[in-house]
């Protein structure tokens, strides 16, 4: 695992607090469960090697691309106890899915292989491949019975990356605050959790990029900022980066679990405000396949979320749409906005 380390203070300050335990800004990176991750926190000491055990703890549970992990091993069918992490993650991913009708669903693993997207990946997809998948993928064919997963079909597979890692940044933040941190920013591979203010006192802020085609993730122009003053999780789920193009078409990598296809919805990116980050990530990865009237219509029975949404219209201009308590994240739109729109 890769990591920077970087002390936001100088080093006199480092040889200062060294004796008095001073509190300072401590900023570490690296690269963890195939994408990157930024932690920013003030405290006494560097947590480094604490920060550490947690992510290996969180990859021996819940990462499918470790063949050594309990999700592996759930999907092998091989005999395991799963731990409190994957019951919280399976037992949340339950209740997206019910609130999604469905569009949500961690069974759809190997849809999401099928279509070169997942941890196993195949070279081409006809419609009767897709029919036979379809059969053995659904999150009502499986469920816990205590530590034990339960399978109505052996060939159930489960994938949990359109939750994980937003999980995993609540994870490390509890882990911050069991050190007795208070003012934090976890992001992992774009899902944010924070609580506090940055090392300026200010409110954390994080950027939504403008959803150009890019499956380099080299171009971040920014479309909007979301500023958050108390604790929450912030997620970004769209299909501008992780895409294929074949045979002239583009290929998404939000599935429809539903219809075995990448999801065609107008929606190109989908921001979530949620108390936590394993919420706002799941509802970020269901408003793209939702498509715009239904993830509307669904936010309003959802309690504690906020949504900001860019889609294309009927002209294929980009447009905005967000609920109207996002208004109060959104720094550079002030509230008298929303008398004009």
């Amino acid at each position: 695992m890769y990591k920077k380390i970087i002390l936001a203070a100088g080093l006199w300050i480092l040889m200062f607090t060294a004796c008095t335990k001073q509190k300072q800004y401590f900023e570490e990176s690296g690269s963890v469960f195939h994408t990157i991750y930024h932690i920013k926190y003030e405290g006494s000491e560097i947590l480094t090697e604490k920060i550490d055990a947690e992510f290996q703890k969180f990859n021996l549970s819940l990462n499918p691309f470790n063949p050594n992990s309990i999700i592996s091993k759930v999907n092998r069918n091989e005999p395991v106890e799963v731990d409190d992490w994957f019951i919280e993650v399976f037992n949340r991913a339950k209740e997206v899915s019910d609130h999604s009708e469905g569009i949500f669903d961690i069974t759809c693993a190997p849809l999401v292989n099928l279509w070169g997207f997942g941890f196993s990946k195949m070279d081409s997809v006809t419609p009767q491949m897709i029919d036979s998948i379809k059969q053995f993928v659904g999150y009502q064919k499986i469920r816990l019975d205590g530590r034990k997963v339960v399978k109505d079909d052996s060939r159930i597979l489960l994938n949990c990356s359109a939750i994980a890692k937003g999980y995993a940044s609540d994870v490390i933040a509890r882990l911050l605050e069991r050190e007795g941190i208070e003012n934090y920013m976890v992001e992992i591979g774009g899902e944010v959790t924070m609580k506090g203010v940055n090392q300026n006192g200010k409110c954390w802020r994080i950027g939504i990029n403008k959803p150009e085609d890019d499956s380099t993730g080299v171009k971040n122009d920014i479309e909007e900022v979301v500023q958050l003053c108390k604790k929450g999780g912030v997620a970004t789920s769209g299909n501008y980066r992780n895409y294929y193009v074949k045979d002239g078409k583009k290929y998404a990598h939000t599935i429809d679990p539903r219809t075995g296809y990448p999801s065609e919805q107008s929606i190109l990116s989908a921001t979530i405000v949620a108390e936590d980050c394993i919420t706002a990530d799941a509802y970020a990865t269901a408003f793209m396949a939702m498509g715009l009237e239904k993830a509307r219509e669904a936010a309003k029975n959802i309690p504690g979320i906020e949504y900001y949404v860019i889609y294309s219209d009927e002209n294929g201009k980009h447009q905005i749409e967000y609920s109207t308590g996002m208004l109060q994240y959104l720094p550079n739109r002030p509230i008298e906005a929303m008398l004009n729109e």
